[in-house]
C-alpha cells in the first residue's frame, strides 16, 4: 500500500474503527460560503475516510464542527453527494447514518457488500473515489465508475486466457494490423506534411480525437490531457490523437514551432505515457505501445508549424490515467491502495473448485461478502454454519441462554460472587445468548491477560452485542484489554465471518471485589452512542451474527489453499472445536486418540496457536515432534513452532533449553530404540518454574506400522483422554473401505497393541454423500503397474487435476520405483506425443508442497494427504501389521484411491 494519509487519524481507544478527520464545516448554508478549495479539501478527507471504512469492515467517522452554530445542523449536500458517489447511488441509509453530540459529528459507516445490487448488475468488490480508468464512447472520453471498471476488468481477465493460447506477440501483431487496416486516420498518420487549413477527410470518432492549442503553455496542457486520452484509447481498441487540428471543423491549424520545440514536446509525451500505471492479466507483461509523429504544416510551401500525432494501440490489460483513488485501513493507518492491490481486490473471485465441487459446499462466497473476507467451504456431509450455530450457540425464543454450561459451573465454583454479578448484569435482557470464555482474546488469536477471570459475550434482542470483561483485581490494563478484544471481535465478525448487517460491539469492564462478593463494577461502555439500527432486532439477526461467529471460531486455513494458490477456509467439526476450546492450564497433558482422517494434525496446529496466546510464548518455545521428516517439514513451514523428528528429539545433545510446550503427533509409530521419548518430553514440560507446560499427544493405534514398543504409557494411564471419531478427510467409498480395514485390524491386532485400545472403532462416524473412487486392480508385474499409473496421471491432468493432487505410495521406496515410473512416463510421451507428460515431475514426500507427483513409502507419507493416491503392492515386511499399513496407505487419499497389487496377491483378495 502507498503512504498513509496524515490528515486522517485512526483512534485506538474505541472498540471499533474510528477515523478522526479533524474540523469540518457543516450545514448547507455554511458550506456554500466556503471557498471552493476549502470545500473540496474537506469533502475529500471525509470521502477518503468513508471509503477506507467501507473497505475495511465499517466503523465511525468522527469530526469537529468548524462552524460556530449552537444548534445541530445537517451535514451538507456536497458531503452527502460525495458519499452517495462511493456507494453508487444505493440506499444512503443502508450504509451511512449520522449523529451529532455537541460539537462532535459522527458518520456511522457499515461495511461494503454487494448484496444490495440487483442480480443483473456488476458488483464491484470494493469502493473507490475514482477508478482512474477511462474508455472511449463515440467521440467522448468517459471515466469508468466502480461498476463499469469491475465489468471491464472482469472481461479483460477472462479474455487473458485466450491471450495465453497463442504467442502474445502474434496476438498483438494481428490486432495491430486489423486496427490499422480499418482506420482511415492511418493514411494521414503516415504522411509527413499537411496543408494549413486542410480539412481532414474523417471526423472525430471512437478512434480519433482532434485537439488544438494556441497558447504559450502547450507543453503543460498536453501533459495534463495525455493520461486520460491514452488510457481511454488503450482500453478501447486503440486510436489516434491529433494535436493541432480544430475539432469541429477538422481544419489543420498546427502548433507554432516557437511555442514549443518538437523534441521537448515529444519527451514530455513519452515521459507522461511511460509513467501511466498499467496492469496485465496475461504473461506478456508488455508495455503500452504508442508512436509519436510530427507532421509539417505548410502554407504555400512555407512552414507554419506542425501537427503532433499520437497513435495508441490496443492494450491487452488495463491502462490507468493515475493510480486508482481507493482507501483502506491497514496497521492503524488510512492507506491508499496501489494499482496492483486495487485490481487484485476488484477482480478477486471464489476459487475454481470444479473438480472439488462435489466435495465442498460454500459457506461464505466472495460475491456477497465484505471486501476483506475470504471464501469459506465446509466438507460435504458435515454441518453447515447454520447447523453448527444451532449446535453451539442456539438462541431461545423465550429466555436468555448461558453457554457452555460446564464452564459456567466451573467459574461459579471458583469465584464467589461471580454468579450474582453476572445475573445482575443480565437483568435488563430477556432473550438471547450469553457465551462465556476464560479469554475471548485467546479465542480470537490475541494474547491472554491473566488478570481476567472470564469474558462474556452477550448477543441479545434489542441490544448491540456487549463484551463483558470480569477482573479479579483492579487492573489498569483491563479496559484496554476489553477494548482491543471487542475491536478484534467486531473486525473478524465482518471481515472473516462475513456479517453484512450494521454492527458494533460495546464493552463493559466489571470488577469482582474480594471485599464484597456482588460489589461494584466500573462501567465502560464506549463513548459513542450508536443508532438503534445497530441493535439486534430479532432472532433472525442474532442467528445471522452467530453464524458469522461460528466462522470466526471454527475456521482454519485449508490445506487446499497452497494447492489452489489462494487462501480458502474450512470449518472445524464440533468435536474438534470442543477439544481446542479446552482450558490449557487445567489440561496440561492430554492424549487424543483419532481415527484415520479425523483431523488430528489440524487440531494439533490449532492448539499450538492457542498455546502461543494463552501462555504468552514464542514459536521457539513450542516443539512439534513426529516420526517422519516430510511431516516435520510440512508443519515447520507453517511457522508456528519448532519441528523435529523423534530421532532428532532424542539426540543426547538436544536438550531444547527454550522449549516449554510439546505436541507429539503420530505417536503410535514412535519407538524406544533410541530412548524413552515420553519420559524426556514429560521432563522438559515439567521443568518450568511457573508450573507444567503443555504436553499433548496425538495417536491412532489403528495406524501402527511396527511391532515394537512405542514408548506410550499403557492405555489405562493415558489420562485425560479425548477421542476424535468423525472421519472428515475421505470420500464415502474410501471411508467405507477404511472402516472395513479397521475391523480387520481389530480382529487381528499386532502384538504390541491391546484390543481395548481399538474399541474407539465402535464410535466411528463416517463421511457420507461425498463422492469418490476406490479401485483395487491386479497387474502381472511392476511394469504393468507403472504403465497404468502413467496413463491414469495423463487422464487426470487432462481432467483438470495437477501434480499437486497425486501421490504414489509404496511399502519401501528405492530408486528402482522412481526410474520405472519415469521410464513409463517417457514411453507414454514418445507413443502419444503427450504435452501433459512434460508436466509429470516425481519427487519424494520431503517436497510435499511442490507441484509434482509424490513418490514415497507409507511410513514417510504418514500424517500427509493428497486428493489422489496410488498404492503399489501394500505388503508389509512384518505380516502382523499388514492391515495397519494398508489402512495408513488408504487413509491418505481424499478423493480417489487406486490399490495396485500383483496377480498372485489376488488369490487372497479378501485381504484388500
Amino acid at each position: 500500500m502507498k503512504k498513509h494519509n496524515p490528515s486522517l487519524v485512526v483512534e485506538s481507544s474505541y472498540p471499533d474503527l474510528v477515523i478522526n478527520v479533524g474540523e469540518v464545516t457543516l450545514g448547507e448554508g455554511n458550506r456554500k460560503k466556503l471557498q471552493k478549495t476549502q470545500r473540496d479539501q474537506e469533502k475529500e478527507k471525509v470521502a477518503r475516510a468513508a471509503c477506507a471504512l467501507l473497505n475495511s469492515g465499517g466503523g465511525v467517522i468522527r469530526m469537529e464542527m468548524a462552524n460556530s452554530d449552537e444548534h445541530p445542523v445537517e451535514m451538507g449536500l456536497d458531503l452527502e453527494e460525495s458519499l452517495r458517489a462511493l456507494i453508487q447511488s444505493l440506499d444512503f441509509q443502508a450504509f451511512f447514518e449520522t449523529n451529532q453530540h455537541g460539537r462532535c459529528f459522527y458518520i456511522f459507516v457499515k461495511s461494503w457488500n454487494t448484496d444490495f445490487f440487483p442480480e443483473d448488475l456488476s458488483k464491484p468488490r470494493i469502493c473507490s473515489l475514482d477508478s482512474s480508468l477511462h474508455c472511449r464512447s463515440a467521440t467522448s472520453v468517459l471515466p469508468m465508475g466502480s461498476r463499469e471498471a469491475f465489468s471491464f476488468l472482469k472481461t479483460k481477465k477472462r479474455n487473458a486466457k485466450f491471450c495465453g493460447e497463442e504467442p502474445s506477440n502474434k496476438i498483438r501483431r494481428d490486432a495491430k494490423q486489423n486496427f490499422h487496416n480499418s482506420n482511415p486516420a492511418h493514411l494521414i498518420f503516415q504522411r509527413d506534411r499537411l496543408e494549413h487549413g486542410e480539412i481532414l477527410p474523417f471526423p472525430e470518432s471512437q478512434y480519433v480525437e482532434f485537439k488544438q492549442f494556441s497558447t504559450k503553455h502547450t507543453p503543460d496542457r498536453v501533459k495534463d490531457m495525455i493520461p486520460k486520452y491514452i488510457s481511454a484509447f488503450a482500453n478501447t481498441g486503440g486510436g489516434y490523437l491529433f494535436i493541432g487540428v480544430e475539432d469541429k471543423s477538422r481544419k489543420v491549424l498546427g502548433c507554432a514551432e516557437e511555442n514549443i520545440k518538437r523534441e521537448d514536446l515529444k519527451k514530455e509525451i513519452e515521459d507522461a505515457i511511460n509513467k501511466l500505471p498499467c496492469v496485465h492479466f496475461c504473461q506478456s507483461q508488455c508495455q503500452i505501445t504508442f508512436t509519436v509523429r510530427f507532421l509539417k504544416v505548410l502554407a504555400k510551401e512555407e512552414l507554419k508549424g506542425y501537427v503532433c500525432a499520437i497513435r495508441v494501440e490496443p492494450f491487452c490489460g488495463a491502462v490507468f490515467s493515475e493510480a486508482p483513488r481507493s482507501w483502506m485501513v491497514k496497521d492503524g493507518e488510512v492507506c491508499c491502495l496501489t494499482t496492483e492491490e486495487w485490481v487484485d481486490m476488484m477482480t478477486d473471485t471464489d476459487p475454481e473448485l470444479r473438480k472439488l465441487s462435489k466435495d465442498f459446499e460454500s459457506q461464505l462466497s466472495l460475491s456477497s461478502g465484505p471486501p476483506l473476507s475470504r471464501p469459506v467451504y465446509s466438507k460435504k456431509g458435515l454441518e453447515h454454519k447454520e447447523d453448527l450455530q444451532q449446535l453451539l450457540f442456539s438462541v431461545s425464543s423465550e429466555d436468555l441462554k448461558f453457554t457452555p454450561e460446564s464452564l459456567l459451573e466451573e467459574l461459579y465454583s471458583e469465584h464467589e460472587g461471580l454468579e450474582e454479578l453476572i445475573k445482575k448484569q443480565m437483568l435488563p435482557f430477556s432473550q438471547g445468548i450469553l457465551i462465556l470464555s476464560r479469554s475471548w482474546a485467546v479465542d480470537l488469536n490475541l494474547q491472554e491477560n491473566q488478570g481476567v477471570i472470564c469474558d462474556v459475550l452477550l448477543v441479545a434482542q434489542n441490544s448491540p452485542p456487549i463484551l463483558y470483561t470480569i477482573l479479579g483485581e483492579e487492573d489498569a490494563d483491563g479496559q484496554l484489554y476489553c477494548t482491543r478484544t471487542a475491536f478484534t471481535l467486531k473486525q473478524k465478525l465482518v471481515n472473516m465471518g462475513g456479517y453484512t448487517g450494521k454492527l458494533c460491539v460495546m464493552t463493559k469492564v466489571l470488577h469482582l471485589s474480594p471485599e464484597s462478593n456482588a460489589e461494584s463494577f466500573e462501567g465502560s461502555d464506549s463513548l459513542i452512542e450508536y443508532p438503534e439500527s445497530y441493535y439486534l432486532a430479532d432472532t433472525k439477526q442474532m442467528e445471522a451474527l452467530l453464524q458469522s461467529l461460528v466462522i470466526v471460531l471454527l475456521s482454519f486455513r485449508s490445506f487446499l489453499s497452497d494447492q489452489l494458490g489462494c487462501e480458502i477456509l474450512n470449518l472445524l467439526t464440533v468435536q474438534q472445536y470442543e477439544i481446542i476450546s479446552k482450558n490449557l492450564r487445567k489440561t496440561p497433558e492430554l492424549f487424543i486418540h483419532g481415527l484415520p482422517g479425523s483431523g488430528k494434525t489440524i487440531v494439533a496446529m490449532k492448539i499450538m496457536e492457542k498455546i502461543k496466546n494463552t501462555m504468552g510464548c514464542e514459536k521457539n518455545e513450542i516443539l512439534y515432534v513426529c516420526e517422519n521428516k516430510p511431516l516435520r517439514d510440512f508443519i515447520g513451514n507453517k511457522d508456528i513452532c519448532e519441528a523435529v523428528t523423534r530421532k532428532a528429539f532424542m539426540k543426547t545433545n538436544s536438550n531444547f533449553e527454550n522449549i516449554q510446550h510439546i505436541i507429539i503427533d503420530e505417536a503410535q509409530n514412535f519407538r524406544t530404540d533410541v530412548g524413552d521419548w515420553y519420559e524426556k518430553a514429560k521432563t522438559i514440560t515439567q521443568r518450568g518454574k511457573d508450573g507444567p507446560g503443555i504436553l499433548w499427544i496425538f495417536l491412532d493405534y489403528f495406524q501402527t506400522t511396527h511391532i515394537y514398543r512405542s514408548g506410550l504409557p499403557d492405555l489405562q494411564y493415558q489420562y485425560p483422554r479425548e477421542n476424535l471419531i468423525r472421519v472428515v478427510r475421505n470420500a464415502e467409498p474410501i471411508a467405507n473401505y477404511l472402516q472395513k480395514i479397521m475391523h480387520k485390524v481389530r480382529e487381528n491386532p499386532p502384538p504390541n497393541i491391546t484390543s481395548k485400545s481399538l474399541n474407539i472403532l465402535s464410535e466411528a462416524e463416517l463421511s457420507r454423500d461425498v463422492p469418490g473412487n476406490l479401485k483395487i486392480r491386479k497387474h502381472k508385474d511392476m511394469e504393468q503397474m507403472v504403465d497404468y499409473i502413467a496413463e491414469k496421471c495423463h487422464l487426470l491432468l487432462k481432467a483438470g487435476y495437477s501434480c499437486k493432487d497425486i501421490a504414489v505410495i509404496c511399502n519401501t521406496v528405492n530408486d528402482d520405483y522412481k526410474s520405472k515410473l519415469e521410464s513409463a512416463i517417457r514411453k507414454r510421451k514418445r507413443s502419444r506425443s503427450s504435452e501433459e507428460s512434460d508436466l509429470l515431475v516425481i519427487e519424494s514426500a520431503s517436497a510435499i508442497m511442490g507441484n509434482h507427483i509424490v513418490l514415497d513409502s507409507v511410513r514417510r507419507f504418514s500424517g500427509l494427504e493428497r486428493n489422489i493416491v496410488f498404492g503399489i503392492n501394500p505388503r508389509a515386511a512384518e505380516p502382523d501389521v499388514f492391515y495397519n499399513l494398508l489402512l495408513c496407505l488408504a487413509s491418505r487419499a481424499r478423493k480417489q484411491l487406486y490399490i495396485l497389487i500383483p496377480s498372485e496377491e489376488m488369490t487372497n483378495s479378501a485381504s484388500f
